[in-house]
Parts: C-alpha cells; structure tokens; sequence
C-alpha cells in the first residue's frame, strides 16, 4: 500500500455510525475498509438478527480475522510453491 506523507482525517459511516479516521491511508483505501466493515456487520446482522451492536461488532471481527489468517496461509502456501520451484527449476 502506498503511503500519503502526513495524517489525514475522513468520516466513514459503518453500521449507520459516523466515524471520523486519523491515518496516512489514501481516503479511497480508508472508504473501502469501512465499505467491506459495513458489508460484514450488515451480512452477519441477517443471520443473526437478534444481536445487540456489540456482540455484532464482536463476530464480525472475529469474522475479518478469520479471513485475514486464511489469506496470509494461503499466501504462506504460495511463496513457500514459489520458493520451491524457484530451488528445482520447475516453472
């Protein structure tokens, strides 16, 4: 991720809460995390409607993360191929 020099601050709305952000992130990337956080809650608030806000901030954390730690597996995995066939010659 590319860096802007300096903080910058951006309101972003999550779960119809308003948000303001303090970061070096580009406003775009800072929109798009809060978009997929919104997704989530409103995407487990289906199947679970009965939910109090922070039980429902809860698992979706627990949700991200758990995405998250698949990804870097499965990027582990991927290097780990990449350094193997890199070692054997085998493209």
């Amino acid at each position: 991720m590319a860096k802007q020099s300096g903080k910058q601050r951006i309101t972003v709305s999550i779960y119809g809460q308003q948000y303001t952000v303090v970061g070096e992130e580009p406003p775009a990337h800072v929109k798009e995390v809060a978009h997929i956080v919104d997704h989530k809650m409103r995407e487990i608030r289906k199947r679970n409607p009965y939910l109090d806000t922070t039980r429902l901030a809860v698992l979706t954390a627990v949700n991200i993360v758990d995405d998250y730690m698949k990804l870097l597996k499965e990027n582990e995995r991927l290097n780990e191929k990449v350094n193997q066939e890199r070692t054997t010659g085998d493209e």
